[in-house]
């Protein structure tokens, strides 16, 4: 009896490298500073992490990948968690200390932050072969030119930048790539990719389109540095697409302002009266519907107007639903401008109306006296249900998720007797000079429903924006 030999199975062979377009493009581009994206889902991480991978191999190589602060490296779904889907398939072993990394048995890549100012000064007399800048337009100016200053290689690589950004349009960012963008802010299509050269001079650019740039300014021609910027949009990740079809759906809802930059592109758009709330996209009803789930958000001052403070800040407490239908629902809002005390005691005489079904939410102040007023808040009115939120970040970034709902039209507001000031001030905002209490008020509000507060016990959480 012979022995059969049973058929080998082929292993199914996983195929790492580039989309076609502008990922391809991006990690084929000779530049020695190439930037891109320019807007959401277009493969930005994939390309930043795939770049220095074609080195792995080669003695002494090293590189190192930035974000501005060090929870955006292990943020889910960021740096390191694409990192450790990638990097294993092509022999990289991951290390935790004394930074997050990857080692080959000749090279390593590094991923680090530059969270202060002066962070870069830790990388005083390094040699850094490839540099990565995840979000570029999340560093400063002085940074990206001081690491700039950092990027040697004796390995043989030649040293080079990669760089991955989202428009911004008060970044330096913007005027570093203006070349390649039009009047309107949109990236121009036929110079996507091209390389210009520069000097810089006593902290000033001067361009050209070859490294001859270099000698009208005295310099050798091996001093010009390229640079060329390189446009994607989600419609050019088709591989996302295909995995989350939802995403674009998500992208579309956003507020105007957020959409305008990550999904359309566009280095030109930024905050503005109007930009947010207009009283022509919410519908004005009678009363609620049954159902509506309530919180009472605060937003707390406490100064009485007087000679001096002609025009304090007000307290303002909105009364937000959210219907059995999802829709959301601005019931009322109630105000008052005086002492801590009297603020105090208007709160509690609120909740008491309210009853006991509506959540109270009110901001934290992230300092210590924040804190310990929050927590007087919380036992004062430990009877009801209370929580502090201490929330930081600026003000138009906590505004954008309920403004993208006002936006969608998925708003509803009570008539009332408030509905004139309230709409004056939304669609005011940000301001210029002014109020802002009730935008986060309803910030609050919004943010609060959406963190799975329900009215059922008091505590503080701590939150970030």
């Amino acid at each position: 009896m012979s022995a059969v030999a049973k058929p080998v199975r082929a292993e199914k062979i996983r195929r790492i490298g580039p989309q076609r377009g502008p990922q391809e493009s991006f990690l084929s581009s000779s530049a020695d500073i190439a930037i891109y994206g320019g807007a959401a889902g277009g493969g930005k991480t994939f390309g930043i992490l795939l770049e220095p991978v074609r080195h792995v191999a080669v003695p002494g190589f090293g590189g190192v990948i930035f974000r501005r602060e060090h929870v955006q490296i292990t943020n889910q779904g960021g740096l390191w968690d694409e990192a450790v889907q990638l990097y294993p398939l092509i022999g990289g072993r991951p290390y935790r200390s004394p930074q997050l990394g990857f080692r080959w048995p000749r090279s390593k890549i590094t991923f680090s932050h530059l969270n202060r100012e002066d962070d870069v000064l830790a990388w005083q007399g390094a040699q850094i072969a490839f540099i990565g800048f995840d979000e570029l337009t999340h560093f400063t100016e002085s940074q990206f030119w001081y690491m700039l200053s950092r990027n040697r290689s004796t390995c043989g690589v030649r040293p080079y930048i990669r760089a991955t950004t989202n428009p911004d349009a008060d970044s330096w960012v913007k005027t570093l790539i203006g070349w390649w963008l039009d009047k309107d802010g949109f990236p121009i299509p036929d110079r996507g990719g091209v390389l210009r050269w520069f000097v810089r001079v006593s902290g000033e650019l001067h361009w050209g389109d070859s490294p001859d740039i270099a000698l009208e300014h005295g310099m050798q021609r091996e001093d010009a540095k390229s640079l060329t910027f390189i446009p994607a949009r989600v419609q050019d990740n088709q591989e996302l697409l295909q995995r989350d079809p939802g995403y674009l759906a998500n992208l579309r809802a956003l507020s105007r302002v957020s959409r305008g930059r990550l999904l359309d592109g566009n280095w030109n758009i930024r905050p503005a009266a109007g930009m947010y709330f207009r009283r022509d996209e919410v519908r004005l009803i009678d009363a609620a519907p049954v159902g509506t789930r309530w919180i009472r958000a605060w937003d707390l001052a406490a100064t009485e107007q007087s000679e001096e403070a002609r025009d304090p800040d007000w307290s303002r407490g909105v009364k937000l639903g959210r219907t059995p239908s999802g829709r959301w629902v601005v019931g009322n809002m109630a105000s008052i401008r005086d002492r801590a005390g009297k603020v105090r005691r208007f709160i509690r005489q609120t909740a008491e109306v309210d009853s006991f079904e509506v959540g109270i939410a009110i901001f934290q102040d992230p300092a210590q006296a924040g804190k310990g007023q929050a927590e007087q808040f919380v036992q004062e009115l430990s009877e009801f249900p209370i929580r502090a939120w201490p929330i930081t970040g600026d003000k138009v970034t906590l505004a954008d998720p309920f403004s993208a709902q006002w936006q969608q039209g998925n708003v509803d507001v009570v008539r009332g007797p408030w509905n004139e000031a309230f709409f004056d001030e939304l669609e005011a905002f940000p301001p210029k000079k002014g109020h802002d209490d009730q935008v986060d008020a309803c910030s609050l509000g919004y943010y609060a429903h959406t963190h799975d507060f329900r009215p059922t016990e008091s505590t503080t959480t701590n939150v970030s924006i």
